[in-house]
C-alpha cells in the first residue's frame, strides 16, 4: 500500500483564496452560446431566451467570472454587430471556427445573463483585425453612464446603467499563427501598450490582461513574455497563460500528472515577469490570469471543423469527460490554488457544451459532466487562506515528466478554523493511505470526506445516466488526536473537510 502524508499549518500561508480563480469562459464557438446558455423556445427559457436549467447548473458550479466573447473568435469580431434590434444584426463568417455567427447574442445580452448567473464579466477586445479605437469604443459603450454617443446608444438599447466591466483582455493568443491578425511579440506589445494607455484615459482603474503564451510548448515561450512585458509592463496588471491537456497513447500516469506542467508554466511566466521588473526597476508585480485551461482532446480537432460549409452553432469540441479527465482537472485546480500568490484569476475553458462541465441537448436536458464535480466542490469549499502543505509520498516514473510524486495536495483554512484538503492519487493502479496531521487546528473533527473515482477510469456521465460519475462519501476517513487518515483509491480526487469542535 502506498503511503502519503501532509501537514496542515495555519502559519504556512501562501495567499488568500482568490475567488477569480474559479472563473470560466463563454466563446461564440460551437454550441456554447446557441443551444447552450441561450435557446429561445426551450421549456426552461426565460423572456430573454436564456435556459434556466443551465443557469441553475452554472450557479451550482460556483463560477466567479466569465471571459467573453473569445478566444480565437474575438480576433475577427465586430462588437457593433451584436447590439441593437436583433432583426437588424448582420450574420458574419467566423473565420476562427469556420462557422456563421448570427449575432443574436451580443454584449448587452451577455451582460444580462451575467447578472442572472451572479458572475463578473471579463471582456476581450479584438486586437487581431482591429485596434485602439474599437477597444475604446467598446469601453465607452459598456462603462460610461451617459452623455456620449455610445453610452447613450447603450441606453437606447435598454441598458440604462453602465455594465461596469473591470477586467479586460487585450486580444487573445496573439503568439499563435492560427490567430487572425497574428503578430510578433514586439508588434503585439506595442499595440497592446497603446490600447491599454487609451483605455486607461477613459478609466484608470481598469484591470488589464496582456496576452502571454498560448502554451508552454510554443517556440517563443519565455521570450514572448519578456518582449511583450518590456512594452506593456507599466500599462497592464496581468499576463495571460493558456494550457490544455489530454491523455496520449494510454499514458495515464503522465496525464494524471498534468499539474506538473502547469506548475512549470506558472513558474516560468513568473520568472519572466520578475526579470522584466528587475531590469526596469519597477515597483509593481505583474500577476497571472490563467484565462484558458482545461482537459481538451485537441488531437481530434482537425476532424471536427467544418470545411465545405459555414453552419450556425455546429457541434464542435463536445468532449465527454471521464473519471480520469475529472481527476486530472481536480489536480490542475490544486496547482492553481498552490500558486494563488501569483495566479490571481483563471478561466476554465469553456462553460457549456464546448470542452465543458455542463452539457445540453437542444430542446432537451442539461446535465453535469464528471469534470463538473471537482470544480464545484473546490469553488464551494476552498476559502480563507491557501496553505503550503508540502505533500510527501513515493514517486512514479512518467513518460512525459520523469519521476513525479504520486500524491498531490493543497489545503485551505478559513477564519473559523475550518480546513479543506484537496488531494489526488496519481497512481493509475495503486491505492494510497493518506495521513493528515491537523493538530495545529486543535481537536479537529471530520465534517465531510468525498472521493471521485471508479474502477472504470473511462466512465462518463450522459443525458440518460447523468449521475454515473459523482463524488461519493469516503467512509474510510477517521480522525483521532488531531490526525486524520483515509484511503485514496487509484486515479482519484478527494476532498476532506475538517473543523474545530463546536463551541458550547
Amino acid at each position: 500500500m502506498l503511503k502519503g502524508f501532509v501537514t496542515l499549518d495555519p502559519e504556512a500561508r501562501v495567499a488568500p483564496v482568490r475567488r477569480r480563480l474559479f472563473g470560466s469562459f463563454v466563446e461564440h464557438l460551437g454550441r456554447c452560446v446557441y443551444t447552450g446558455i441561450y435557446e429561445p423556445g426551450h421549456p426552461t427559457a426565460d423572456a430573454d431566451g436564456f435556459r434556466s436549467d443551465v443557469l441553475d447548473l452554472v450557479r451550482e458550479l460556483g463560477v466567479s467570472t466569465i471571459r467573453y466573447p473569445g478566444g480565437n473568435f474575438v480576433s475577427a469580431y465586430r462588437w457593433e454587430d451584436g447590439i441593437g434590434p436583433v432583426a437588424r444584426r448582420p450574420a458574419r463568417l467566423d473565420l476562427a471556427w469556420h462557422s456563421t455567427e448570427p449575432n443574436t447574442v451580443g454584449v448587452d445580452e451577455f451582460m444580462r445573463w451575467c447578472r442572472l448567473a451572479g458572475v463578473e464579466p471579463m471582456l476581450a477586445v479584438n486586437l487581431g483585425t482591429r485596434g485602439i479605437q474599437e477597444a475604446v469604443d467598446l469601453l465607452e459603450y459598456c462603462n460610461i453612464e451617459s452623455g456620449t454617443r455610445l453610452s447613450d446608444l447603450r441606453r437606447e438599447h435598454g441598458a440604462k446603467n453602465p455594465h461596469n466591466v473591470r477586467m479586460w483582455c487585450l486580444g487573445n493568443e496573439m503568439d499563435g499563427p492560427w490567430q487572425v491578425g497574428h503578430r510578433s511579440a514586439a508588434e503585439y506589445g506595442r499595440l497592446a501598450a497603446q490600447t491599454a494607455r487609451a483605455m486607461r484615459m477613459v478609466d484608470p482603474k481598469l484591470e488589464l490582461v496582456v496576452c502571454g503564451s498560448s502554451s508552454s510548448s510554443m517556440p517563443t515561450f519565455g521570450a514572448w513574455e519578456q518582449t511583450v512585458l518590456g512594452e506593456t509592463y507599466d500599462e497592464v496588471d496581468y499576463i495571460s497563460a493558456h494550457a490544455y491537456y489530454e491523455e496520449h497513447d494510454g499514458d495515464k500516469a503522465s496525464f494524471l500528472a498534468s499539474a506538473v506542467d502547469m506548475d512549470y508554466f506558472i513558474g516560468s511566466v513568473v520568472a519572466a515577469a520578475d526579470l522584466v521588473r528587475e531590469k526596469g526597476k519597477k515597483q509593481k508585480r505583474i500577476n497571472i490570469s490563467f484565462d484558458e485551461w482545461n482537459v481538451w482532446y485537441q488531437s481530434r480537432l482537425a476532424a471536427e471543423l467544418p470545411t465545405d460549409s459555414w453552419p450556425v452553432a455546429p457541434r464542435l469540441l463536445e468532449d465527454q469527460y471521464s473519471v480520469l479527465d475529472a481527476v486530472t482537472i481536480g489536480g490542475l485546480l490544486i496547482s492553481l490554488l498552490r500558486h494563488s500568490d501569483r495566479v490571481h484569476a483563471a478561466s476554465l475553458a469553456q462553460l457549456v457544451n464546448v470542452i465543458a462541465p455542463i452539457m445540453t441537448e437542444p430542446g432537451g436536458r442539461a446535465w453535469r459532466q464528471a469534470a463538473f464535480h471537482p470544480f464545484a466542490l473546490t469553488s464551494r469549499y476552498a476559502a480563507g487562506e491557501v496553505l503550503r502543505v508540502q505533500p510527501a509520498s513515493p514517486s512514479q516514473k512518467t513518460r512525459r515528466y520523469g519521476d513525479v510524486p504520486i500524491l498531490d495536495a493543497v489545503a485551505t483554512v478559513d477564519d473559523d478554523g475550518q480546513a479543506s484538503v484537496f488531494a489526488v492519487n496519481r497512481s493509475p493502479a495503486e491505492a494510497m493511505t493518506l495521513a493528515v496531521d491537523a493538530r495545529t487546528l486543535g481537536d479537529a473533527r471530520i465534517v465531510e470526506c468525498v472521493t471521485l473515482s471508479d474502477p472504470d477510469a473511462y466512465r462518463v456521465n450522459t443525458a440518460d445516466h447523468p449521475d454515473a460519475v459523482v463524488p461519493r462519501p469516503n467512509t474510510t476517513a477517521t480522525v483521532a488526536d488531531g490526525r486524520a487518515e483515509l484511503l485514496l483509491p487509484p486515479a482519484s480526487w478527494t476532498m476532506l473537510r475538517l473543523a474545530p469542535p463546536p463551541t458550547s
